[in-house]
């Protein structure tokens, strides 16, 4: 049954890398590998010789020989492993989710107001040299805040109104792609993989930022001073008329959202308490404000129609969540990529579950020295997704090993390399991926032109976070 499991495993996976080919959103796969991974374990159980025991890290001593079932609750039998593996991975996973959804409803609610539309204020300039250092150090700054993925998106649609043609946008989107990826690997709540890595007590905020801010900076600035020189950025370009007016709130929104997201960390330090419970109070404060300052009850024009649909019998009395900031904001959130996260950390939840991954990461650690298996993974997650890689790798390595306990610099190389090394391929992270839809970037276009920046970024960085640990 292992075998099967393994092989639903390899070839959702594979669906999910051809999602494009196969035109099947990857969500699909990868709730279907998680259902099927978790009946084949249901189904095996009583073939099974070895359990890993998830809160203490081993595997299960004398598992192979417990009963399969019992009708005796009180006897520890394989089902009682199983329900028990399957609750703590489904409750770790949730609470990765819900944080999710908390960060994603904020972002949702300054959009709402047009806030990112302040960040447009900040670009004063007609070079285009000096209008890509801006865009990469904003995706630089902005990803460790709102994600890599969100600070992608908001930037794009800030070029799109400073650059007419997509011949010049397609090179800034590049950048900002390593520029976002980077950003993303010191912060916490940069990417999904360090905010797993943070949430799963393998890193804390104030190590992982101390140790990974100068190598992210590296990969982020030594490709953008090497494409400064390039032709695509010389020269100048026409900045165009204003267009559309700014939300008067949004410069408001987008300050508080952004420093509610920062207060979780500093929720976390304080209280001790899982992230999501500090992502819970900072949304409950942005969504009041929102509904404040968006003075839907106190409108006299929409309470005098309210009052003609009672008289009319036409009132709805669900139409004013309608018209609701947060209401809008919770419509409008990626639950398509919440779905695929749950489908892809259960699925990898039953391999780690039956031993598979620690085994093979005892076999990592025999055959070759860590940093280089982390920094090949680095090179993998650009074709590999890297929120498997680095759950698979939570796993692997046994954290009742000072060498491999919290903040051992082991765990913020993978946050680096996971983090940074999906940017050689468009493919390879997130951030690739949108860009790759909103500005159609090519494939092949991206190979050419700026894999090579992030290749040199990614072995820069990689190189300066090795080097900084041989003097820690």
């Amino acid at each position: 049954m292992e075998g099967f499991i393994l092989a639903v495993f390899i070839l959702g996976y594979l669906a999910i890398t051809l999602e494009h080919n196969l035109k099947v959103d990857k969500l699909i796969p990868a709730l279907l590998m998680m259902a099927l991974a978790w009946a084949g374990v249901a189904f095996g159980l009583d073939s099974f010789t070895t359990w890993f025991d998830s809160d203490n890290h081993h595997l299960v001593d004398g598992f192979a020989q417990l009963a399969a079932h019992s009708e005796d609750h009180n006897e520890v039998t394989k089902m009682t492993w199983m329900e028990g593996t399957l609750l703590h991975h489904f409750g770790k996973t949730c609470e990765i989710l819900i944080f999710l959804i908390g960060a994603m409803t904020i972002v949702e609610i300054i959009d709402h107001f047009n806030g990112f539309a302040t960040i447009k204020n900040f670009i004063k300039t007609n070079k285009k040299r000096t209008l890509l250092w801006i865009v990469c150090i904003l995706a630089f700054v902005l990803s460790a805040i709102i994600d890599n993925l969100t600070a992608t998106i908001v930037l794009i649609t800030i070029l799109r109104k400073l650059l007419k043609n997509n011949s010049d946008r397609i090179w800034y989107a590049g950048l900002i792609i390593i520029a976002a990826n980077a950003g993303g690997a010191w912060s916490p709540i940069g990417d999904v993989t360090t905010t797993m890595l943070w949430m799963g007590e393998r890193v804390s905020t104030g190590k992982l930022i101390e140790f990974l801010i100068i190598p992210s900076l590296v990969c982020m600035v030594l490709p953008t001073v090497i494409a400064s020189f390039l032709p695509a950025f010389k020269g100048q370009f026409e900045v165009p008329e204003e267009e559309e007016a700014n939300n008067a709130r949004g410069p408001l929104m987008l300050y508080l959202g952004l420093g509610m997201i920062i207060f979780v960390p500093v929720f976390k330090t304080i209280t001790h308490l899982p992230p999501y419970v500090g992502m819970m109070l900072s949304l409950s404060i942005v969504a009041m404000v929102a509904e404040v300052v968006s003075n839907r009850q106190l409108n006299l024009t929409s309470a005098s129609k309210e009052i003609e649909q009672e008289e009319s019998g036409d009132h709805n009395p669900d139409a004013g969540h309608h018209s609701s900031p947060t209401f809008k904001a919770l419509g409008k959130i990626e639950m398509p990529s919440i779905l695929f996260f749950l489908g892809i950390l259960m699925t990898v939840a039953a391999l780690e579950s039956l031993g598979m991954i620690y085994i093979f990461g005892k076999n990592v650690e025999e055959s070759m020295p860590v940093d280089l298996f982390i920094t090949l993974m680095g090179v993998g997650s650009a074709v590999i997704d890297n929120v498997p890689l680095v759950a698979a790798s939570m796993g692997m390595f046994d954290m009742t090993n000072p060498e491999y306990a919290m903040d051992s610099h082991i765990w913020h190389f993978i946050a680096y390399s996971a983090g940074t090394g999906g940017s050689m391929l468009i493919i390879g992270s997130a951030a690739g991926v949108v860009a790759m839809g909103m500005e159609k970037i090519s494939f092949f276009w991206y190979l050419k032109n700026i894999a090579w920046l992030a290749l040199i970024g990614f072995l820069a960085g990689a190189g300066v976070y090795l080097g900084i640990q041989m003097f820690v």
